[in-house]
């Protein structure tokens, strides 16, 4: 799966090795949720990663390969 899924682009292996893309900004000193919109081309593209990386492990598994990784 590994060899399968580097081969569509490192990044989404990358997204399943290191967890979901966490989009945050800091304002006045607190941690909150980056709008969609203010996203960088950078920023953007490892969200579209995480989505690829979801679709791909979702629609590979059957339901009970799914809870067992779980």
């Amino acid at each position: 799966m590994k060899i399968f899924i580097e081969s569509i682009d490192r990044g989404i292996w990358n997204a399943i090795v290191n967890g979901p893309y966490i989009r945050v900004s800091v304002v006045n000193g607190i941690s909150v949720a980056k709008p969609f919109d203010e996203l960088t081309d950078v920023e953007n593209k490892r969200v579209q990663y995480d989505c690829v990386a979801k679709n791909i492990i979702t629609s590979t598994l059957n339901l009970d390969e799914f809870f067992r990784v779980l």
